[in-house]
């Protein structure tokens, strides 16, 4: 196989499916001939260590055993820490988490054995990044599928006690929350165009799916250089309900209450008092006004060759 593997793993991925398919995963990632080192992450911020330390050993290539969440914590870390060998560096995932929506775009299988060969094979697709400026907390986050602020945000911050549920998690958050959301008034700015009204929420994606399994935005292409934009200024619990099946295969967009639009970088500011929650890949981020930039063909993942 060649130069060395760092596994990164996170115990708790998947209400610590990870934890217990390890020793399945290792045993294939042997079988398999990959020279691995691996480390299990300890708190949310380890994996920024791990990959400082990995980095500084030549190492390049990166296995992610987790979910769509840890995924984020080493996009995130790697770009942060932006080594001078940033397009050396390729990073696959095994799935174990819980809504595991990032791979759904490039039909990664959650069976681990499929996901290895998948990583032996090495192919990789340069896909775009987005980075987040969050003005209150100064601080700047990446994401590799999809952020959002207001209701998605809120759900986010609310989905903690379903994700037992697993993928319907996000789903019954959002129709629990719906009737007693409190829109904030939002300017959004991108392009030549200026909104400001009382918002619902707003999604800047780069992949296809978020919140188990659901398609929120319209024309996903994860290296064309532009944020898919889904803005919604009101919807009611009745028209979610009618409408599932369109949250699932991506017809929602197509309604009349669901505006779409390509961007490169988008300004929002918050002009409400209330909390206005900012999510990134299922992450509760931040919280009130932020700017948005896409950084094209940022990163190497190691997808399945035939879905690109």
């Amino acid at each position: 196989m060649g130069a060395k593997w760092f596994v990164i793993v996170n115990p708790t991925s998947g209400n610590g499916a990870a934890k217990k398919k390890w020793n399945p995963i290792y045993a294939e990632l042997k079988k398999q001939q990959f020279d691995v080192d691996f480390a299990f992450t300890q708190h949310k911020k380890h994996s920024v260590t791990l990959l400082k330390n990995a980095l500084k050993q030549g190492i390049t290539k990166f296995i992610c055993v987790g979910g769509d969440g840890t995924l984020h914590t080493i996009v995130n870390g790697i770009l942060k820490l932006n080594p001078p060998n940033i397009s050396a560096i390729k990073l696959g995932i095994i799935p174990v988490g819980t809504a595991n929506d990032w791979v759904k775009t490039y039909k990664i299988p959650n069976n681990h054995k499929k996901a290895i060969q998948i990583i032996k094979a090495e192919f990789t697709i340069k896909q775009d990044i987005g980075k987040l400026l969050i003005y209150e907390s100064n601080e700047t986050i990446y994401f590799n599928n999809l952020a959002g602020i207001g209701f998605d945000g809120y759900v986010v911050h609310k989905v903690n006690k379903f994700k037992y549920l697993g993928f319907l998690a996000y789903l019954t958050g959002a129709l629990l929350s719906i009737a007693s959301y409190e829109r904030s008034n939002l300017e959004i700015k991108f392009n030549d165009i200026e909104i400001k009204e009382k918002t619902l929420m707003l999604l800047i994606g780069i992949c296809k799916y978020s919140g188990g399994g659901m398609q929120l935005t319209q024309n996903a292409n994860t290296t064309d250089g532009l944020f898919d934009i889904s803005h919604i200024n009101k919807i009611s619990l009745l028209t979610i309900i009618r409408n599932i099946g369109g949250l699932f295969n991506g017809n929602i967009t197509k309604h009349k209450l669901v505006k779409n639009h390509k961007t490169k970088k988008l300004k929002i500011r918050v002009l409400s008092s209330q909390k206005t929650f900012i999510q990134a890949d299922g992450e509760l981020v931040g919280t009130g006004s932020f700017e948005a930039e896409i950084l094209p063909k940022a990163l190497h993942f190691i997808v399945p060759k035939n879905n690109c």
